[in-house]
């Protein structure tokens, strides 16, 4: 079997598209698990379902900022079909929260049939996104890398990440850091460690520790090899 020689390229959409995955799975399993006549399980369920919607919004504003600019700036009418299915995603994000309040709103018989809507809707949201994020991940690239190194991409990512709101980076993170392979865990927080202040990495490694399982920060802790007070 041949295996390919070319290096590989910063891919801009990798650990995003993974944590929103992480997202979108984890929402529509306690969604559709969800027992209707219990008022904390639905509240949990509906909060779970809202900051994905909030993170979803964030997601297609930052790529309509920053990435579908770069690359019309290469290739004209490039970005055009994610940027029409970006236009579709904010309708379906709307009609999900609707949903979520109207499920709020209801008791008995008629929140259960709220909920089984909600659970639809998020199902097809879902769906259509994994393609949306495919399409992405093969067209949109080769785009990029067409034409930009990946010093490029990687301030066109920092630039996105210039505008995130502490919070907001953690619910994303949250998500990212057990969404990852081992090796790309350790890219990733090196890669803070090298070029952010210390308690940018400090907060990250705090996070790590909430998130990952034991076996996963014993593979991460190695890999950054961090002093044994550090890896406790």
């Amino acid at each position: 079997m041949e295996h390919s020689t070319q290096p590989q390229r910063m891919d801009i959409y990798a650990f995003i598209h993974k944590a929103l995955r992480a997202c979108m799975c984890h929402a529509l399993t306690t969604l559709g698990s969800t027992d209707a006549a219990d008022e904390r399980e639905v509240g949990a369920a509906l909060a779970e379902v809202r900051s994905l919607a909030a993170l979803c919004e964030s997601h297609v504003e930052h790529e309509n900022e920053f990435v579908h600019p770069a690359m019309e700036a290469c290739r004209p009418g490039s970005s055009a079909q994610t940027a029409d299915d970006h236009g579709h995603h904010r309708i379906a994000l709307k009609r999900l929260t609707t949903l979520a309040d109207q499920v709020d709103a209801a008791a008995g018989d008629a929140r259960a049939a709220a909920l089984a809507r909600l659970y639809r809707h998020l199902a097809t949201f879902v769906g259509e996104n994994f393609i949306h994020m495919e399409q992405e991940e093969t067209a949109n690239n080769q785009v990029l890398w067409s034409a930009y190194t990946d010093a490029d991409l990687a301030a066109i990512e920092h630039a996105i990440h210039q505008t995130i709101p502490p919070q907001e980076m953690e619910a994303y993170m949250r998500w990212m850091l057990p969404a990852l392979s081992a090796a790309e865990r350790a890219a990733l927080l090196t890669e803070i460690r090298d070029n952010a202040p210390a308690p940018v990495f400090d907060g990250m490694m705090q996070l790590a520790q909430q998130c990952l399982s034991a076996r996963d920060i014993g593979k991460l802790n190695a890999a950054l090899a961090l002093p044994v007070e550090m890896a406790a």
